[in-house]
């Protein structure tokens, strides 16, 4: 080429389908702090504490170095078998197998020892690993993301949808994993078994039913509860009086997703019920100056109880988990409520029109956030008119329940609410007994235990639900203070509160 000939013009075309063009990172380290890893190495070869203060935070693929991978794994083991750690340990498990001249030899674990005096800035070195390795998993996703959405094909919900579970389980120190080993699940196992033995006998979220703790020991995390019922029979009334027990009498937060009522309405119902006016009377207003006392005083309980509701209409299963993720992350939700199922959408076009097919997407949605997200989800769903048409006690089956046979087929727990009173009838049908003013919870599908019948209490004017043998407000497994008593209600607040009582099991 001339000295003074031009030099070719770059084409600013875009690439032809197929040939996708990715932003090049030539150049560039992806983010380490390999000095920083073999000061925690060092730490914990020379102290056997040490690994207690990191081991929830670290694990073997935190590490960029392959050899720092094979290190840590190697001094996991030997903790988790209750193995001494140290330079001849790691050593020999190193070589049993076959990695330890892969990872430089003795002279390496010698290396590290000598790099550190003390293990006292272990965490602070650790967390800085963690950030690493977490930039690292980001540059990842970003890169599959952009790759994906070049491919016309994909669609582009499902993308946004991808994106945003990986970026949660970032940001949760959840990085996904393929498989876990039975070591690690038997002691987890062991653990919860120890907490519930300390927690009288109850392994998942307490519903405030003593009755119905005793059947379920609580809602149980990763499960998806679906409660089906025909209109009228207080599904709605059920679920907000289960939010305040749970709320209430063991702080654990609750998100409330109401397709159906608006979030004044849910909680003028929950004013009724916590301060015992009727209903009717609030929304008239009519109040005596003893009932404004009454409310004025009991109303401060529901402002600061860990409520968060949501009343927005047709929500579609991708908003409702990307809600659902959000309200994890930032109020460490313990329970999902959904009121009610029909009135969800699938958000997209794969079910085709076809309604039964679109339920179907949305209990197996359900049952997806469920274990995404390990708490209990529970979801309200209609019943057929078949109920109506059924002589004798009218009691609901499963056959009953409405568009799709897959609600009962995701569903870990499947209840019936069924009133007596409701149809005009008076007394139960077993044992004759008066049935005015009571309620019966039917749990025909319970995976991991019994089936039982439980009889609750239930009064129509406060829409409220209570255990037969108590009254409302005194039935906290925790505590016997009445009713009147102050508690919190974080109504849609931003940011979460400090001092929260309730722990996941």
């Amino acid at each position: 080429m001339e000295a003074n000939q031009p030099l070719p013009r770059t084409s600013t075309r875009r690439p032809a389908t197929g040939s996708i063009s990715l932003p090049s990172a030539a150049g560039k380290l992806p983010p380490q702090a390999i000095e920083l890893e073999e000061a925690v190495l060092g730490s914990l070869l020379i102290d056997r504490n040490a690994l207690s203060k990191v081991i929830d935070i670290l694990t073997p693929e935190t590490f960029y170095a392959e050899s720092h991978q094979a290190i840590f794994s190697a001094v996991k083991d030997l903790f988790s078998d209750s193995q001494p750690v140290d330079i001849l340990t790691v050593a020999q498990l190193l070589r049993k197998n076959g990695n330890l001249e892969r990872v430089g030899g003795e002279a390496k674990l010698i290396n590290l020892s000598t790099r550190v005096s003390s293990s006292a800035h272990i965490e602070y070195h650790a967390r800085i690993v963690v950030q690493k390795h977490i930039q690292r998993e980001l540059i990842r996703i970003s890169n599959e993301l952009i790759e994906k959405a070049y491919d016309e094909t994909s669609d582009v919900l499902d993308l946004l949808d991808s994106a945003e579970q990986s970026l949660f389980s970032v940001s949760q120190g959840n990085l996904k994993r393929n498989y876990e080993s039975s070591l690690n699940l038997v002691k987890q196992a062991l653990d919860r078994i120890s907490a519930i033995s300390q927690r009288e006998g109850l392994s998942g979220v307490p519903s405030g039913f003593r009755e119905v703790d005793r059947v379920t020991s609580g809602w149980q995390r990763s499960d998806l509860v679906i409660l089906a019922a025909r209109p009228g029979m207080g599904k709605t009334a059920f679920v907000l009086s289960m939010a305040r027990n749970m709320a209430v009498g063991h702080k654990v937060p609750v998100a409330v997703f109401s397709l159906e009522m608006s979030s004044v309405q849910l909680i003028t119902r929950m004013i009724s019920s916590e301060t015992g006016i009727g209903a009717e009377k609030l929304r008239r207003g009519n109040l005596d100056p003893t009932e404004w006392a009454q409310l004025t005083s009991k109303v401060k309980a529901l402002q600061e109880a860990p409520i968060f509701i949501d009343d927005t209409p047709g929500l579609s299963i991708f908003d409702l988990r990307a809600k659902c993720r959000r309200l994890a992350s930032q109020h460490q939700i313990g329970v999902i409520v959904i009121d009610y199922l029909q009135l969800m959408t699938a958000g997209n076009s794969k079910a085709g029109g076809n309604r039964e097919q679109e339920i179907s997407s949305i209990s197996r949605a359900l049952k997806s956030i469920a274990k995404e997200l390990d708490i209990p989800v529970i979801a309200l769903s209609q019943l057929s008119r078949a109920v109506e048409t059924r002589g004798g006690s009218k009691r609901p089956l499963l056959s009953d329940l409405r568009e799709s046979g897959a609600i009962e087929q995701d569903a870990d727990i499947v209840s019936f609410i069924y009133r007596p009173e409701y149809y005009g009838i008076h007394e139960w049908d077993d044992d004759q007994t008066p049935a005015d003013g009571q309620a019966e919870l039917i749990i025909a599908k319970h995976r991991n235990g019994s089936l039982e019948n439980v009889r609750l209490k239930f009064e129509a004017s406060m829409a409220r639900f209570s255990d037969l043998n108590s009254s409302y407000g005194a039935r906290d497994l925790k505590s016997n203070e009445a009713s009147d008593s102050v508690f919190e209600s974080r109504m849609n607040r931003i940011e979460p509160s400090e001092g929260e009582e309730y722990q996941p099991f």
